[in-house]
This record gives structure tokens, C-alpha cells and sequence, in this order.
């Protein structure tokens, strides 16, 4: 969707305002980068405990991923509720949930939104105006 460039500057300058956010480039390389494989490297390279951070949509879908029991295996899960979002645990999961954010939007809706050129979705001004400016995640350029 978008390149490897592209994705970590934007996070780049999602993070710049908060000195406590370290931008790695630990997925850099050729092919897919899956979950399982970026929580090899930060274990390979002395991380850890590790917990993931994920929604509740896409938590619902774990099942479906790459290698998604060793996922289970080495790592703990932060689920963020979202309404209208239900999961059930995998076995062996180690699960904590994370209520009262209220994030209505998952990245996939950001993308969606941004494809149909629409910008009314919570993100960074630094991060927008990078993403209009390289036309990215449009299905049409503007």
C-alpha cells in the first residue's frame, strides 16, 4: 500500500513530538514483514518480554495470520476494545484487555478514508499533509 520509506517516515513524524517513542527499522528488508518474524528479531536482539498492542477487530482475526500460535507463544496481548468489536482468546493466549480509549477508527479505516480522499479521520497534521503530499492510500490521485 504504501513503501517502507514512506510508512516509517510517516511514523517518524507521528512520534517527533514525543521524545519517549523510538522509531525502529527492524521490518526493513524484502517481502512480507509479519508480525511473527518482527517479534523474532526484537527477541533475537535482547527484547522482552514482549507485549503486542493490537485492536480488537484485527485481534478477532488472529487466527488467520501467519504463524499465529508462535505469535501466541512468545508474546503477551494488549487488546484495545473498540465497540461493535468481539473476540474470543486463542488457547494459550495471554490476553489483557484495554478499555476506555474510545478509538472508533482502525487503520484500515484510515486507509479506506484516505482512499476515497476523504481526511476528516483522526491523524497527525504532520502525518496528512506528508501523505497528500506523496498520494498515498488513494485509489485516485487528486
Amino acid at each position: 500500500m504504501a513503501p517502507f520509506e514512506d510508512r516509517v517516515r510517516m511514523v517518524e513524524l507521528a512520534c517527533e513530538s514525543d521524545p519517549r517513542f523510538e522509531v525502529s527499522r527492524i521490518e526493513e528488508g524484502p517481502g512480507p514483514s509479519y508480525s511473527i518474524t518482527t517479534v523474532e528479531k526484537l527477541l533475537e536482539a535482547g527484547a522482552g518480554p514482549l507485549c503486542f498492542v493490537i485492536g480488537a477487530d484485527a485481534f478477532a482475526d488472529i487466527r488467520l495470520w501467519h504463524r499465529w500460535e508462535d505469535l501466541v507463544r512468545l508474546t503477551e496481548f494488549i487488546v484495545v476494545t473498540r465497540p461493535e468489536a468481539c473476540y474470543s482468546v486463542p488457547p494459550g493466549a495471554r490476553v489483557q484487555e484495554l478499555s476506555g480509549l474510545d478509538l472508533r477508527v482502525s487503520s484500515s479505516d484510515v486507509r479506506d478514508h484516505l482512499s476515497d480522499s476523504d481526511s476528516s479521520i483522526p491523524l497527525p497534521a504532520a502525518v496528512l499533509a506528508y501523505i497528500r503530499r506523496h498520494d498515498l492510500y488513494r485509489s485516485q490521485p487528486i
